[in-house]
């Protein structure tokens, strides 16, 4: 399939730039395989839900990983999104500056120095004079996608972070779990509904668009993940009792196919994936999937059309963008079901 086949037209105003008043005020399309859509909200999602499911949350916690500063040598203005920390005083990052800094070359970001090493692809090394930990919580900020076009405010501290964010690395939330609040995730316990957790660290490469107008030439960018023992028993379980897979998530997705092995049997396994869904795939462990409304031509939309239908999806889209649903990461939720062909449908 080609890029364009991802291609549709969002009105600006449906671009949601700042979170709901409340987590669990968000709007829920139902997208069943076939059949009439359901307007829904994400605090029907028990209803929605069967005793004996299992939904699989990521816990990623997201870093204060932009910081901006200078070049030390002829001031000129520099930011920085750090990747991924690699050493208590080393990282990488993306630089994004109106000249490329060459190794060596020394920053000034927030109130520490750091040191420019070697450039690998579109990330540079940095060496910092003291712990990354540190710099990113006393200057880093909350590092929003590029088209929620404002600076981070203290609001975001809160609500770009799921309630159940544990394990710090990623620079993006992952989207689908920030409309779940206490209350919510109560309720579907008390319905019977079990919750599993595994970890995959968004990386900066989330930002980067798809630049080949063949799909099949794209290569997705790793990012770390791990799929705790509990977990993987947790889905055994519940296949065992004839419950279902429900990822939160493209992140829990990506992660639970990422470890699941032919016969559909989901390992424990601590690793890096670069997995890249498409129209085809053949989805061995997640049944349902809870997911935001996602960028054209980007490869979230590509992996929601392998997994509902690829005219499915374009329907529903329509169907939310007339309906004046919110988009992107602080918009509104879509549960969609697992189809058997996505080309087909």
């Amino acid at each position: 399939m080609k890029l364009d086949d991802f291609d549709y037209d969002l009105p600006d105003a449906l671009i949601a730039r700042h979170p709901p008043v409340q987590r669990s005020a968000s709007r829920l399309l139902s997208v069943p395989p076939a059949g009439p859509f359901a307007d829904r909200g994400i605090t029907d999602l028990p209803a929605l839900l069967r005793a004996g499911d299992l939904l699989v949350l990521n816990d990623t916690r997201v870093m204060r990983a932009r910081l901006t500063g200078h070049k030390t040598d002829s001031g000129g203005r520099l930011e920085a999104l750090i990747e991924r920390i690699t050493g208590s005083h080393e990282a990488i990052a993306q630089l994004r500056a109106s000249k490329t800094p060459r190794p060596g070359t020394e920053l000034r970001l927030g109130q520490a120095r750091a040191v420019v090493g070697e450039r690998v692809g579109s990330f540079f090394t940095l060496r910092f004079d003291e712990p990354v930990d540190g710099v990113l919580a006393r200057d880093g900020a909350v590092p929003l996608p590029p088209y929620i076009d404002r600076p981070a405010g203290a609001a975001d501290d809160d609500r770009y972070q799921t309630v159940y964010a544990r394990e710090s690395g990623s620079v993006a939330a992952p989207t689908a779990g920030l409309h779940f609040d206490d209350a919510l995730l109560a309720r579907l316990r008390e319905t019977g509904i079990g919750t599993a957790f595994v970890t995959l660290h968004v990386g900066a490469g989330t930002f980067q668009p798809v630049r080949v107008d063949d799909i099949a030439q794209h290569r997705m960018h790793a990012e770390r993940f791990q799929v705790p023992q509990a977990t993987a028993e947790a889905i055994a379980r519940t296949r065992a009792a004839g419950g279902r897979v429900v990822a939160v998530g493209t992140t829990s997705l990506r992660t639970l196919e990422s470890a699941v092995d032919e016969a559909g049997e989901v390992a424990p396994i601590t690793g890096e994936t670069e997995l890249f869904v498409t129209p085809g795939f053949r989805f061995r462990t997640v049944d349902l999937l809870l997911t935001n409304f996602h960028l054209p031509r980007s490869t979230l939309l590509m992996l929601v059309s392998a997994f509902a239908g690829v005219r499915r999806i374009r329907d529903a889209y329509a169907h939310a963008i007339a309906g004046g649903y919110r988009f992107y990461s602080y918009g509104d939720a879509m549960l969609l079901t697992r189809c058997a062909d996505a080309l087909a449908h």
